[in-house]
Order: structure tokens, then sequence, then C-alpha cells
């Protein structure tokens, strides 16, 4: 029986885990950096700054930023497509 909740245990643990890894972009609104090579979101194309404070979501440990809260849906689609712009 012991083992069975140590099962049930380790398959939640490693779900959650998942689950974490799945949501890859958080949106946070900031100001890019001076440094940050785009002038342009790269899921609409939009000016920086153009619809409000940009939105900054993580990839792999690379910042991105959006134009928008609209932009964060497509960029989860296909992270890595929009991080390699960066």
């Amino acid at each position: 029986m012991k083992h069975n909740y140590l099962a049930i245990l380790v398959t939640a643990l490693a779900l959650t885990g998942i689950a974490n890894a799945a949501d890859t972009a958080k949106p946070v609104p900031a100001a890019p950096p001076a440094s940050y090579p785009l002038k342009t979101c790269p899921v609409s194309d939009e000016k920086l700054g153009d619809m409000g404070k940009p939105i900054k979501v993580t990839h792999d440990g690379t910042d991105v930023y959006l134009c928008c809260k609209s932009c964060v849906k497509d960029f989860n689609k296909d992270p890595a497509k929009y991080t390699k712009m960066v």
C-alpha cells in the first residue's frame, strides 16, 4: 500500500513539473533594456510601446518583449520561433 502512495506522489510531482515547464511565458509589464535588439513586437510587428508598456516573457533564458498581452497567447504556441528573433 505504501508503494501505491509513493507512486501516486511521484507521478503528481512529475506532472506538476511538466505543467510548469509548459507554461513558458508569464507576462510581466516591463520596459526593454537599451541593449534589446528589437524595436517591434516579434508576434505582431507593432512598435514596442505604442500599445502601452511592453510585456516581457522569458523562454529558455531569453527575454522577449511583446507589444501587448494579446500577443502572449500566440507567443506560447511557438515560443522558439519568436525567441530566435531576439
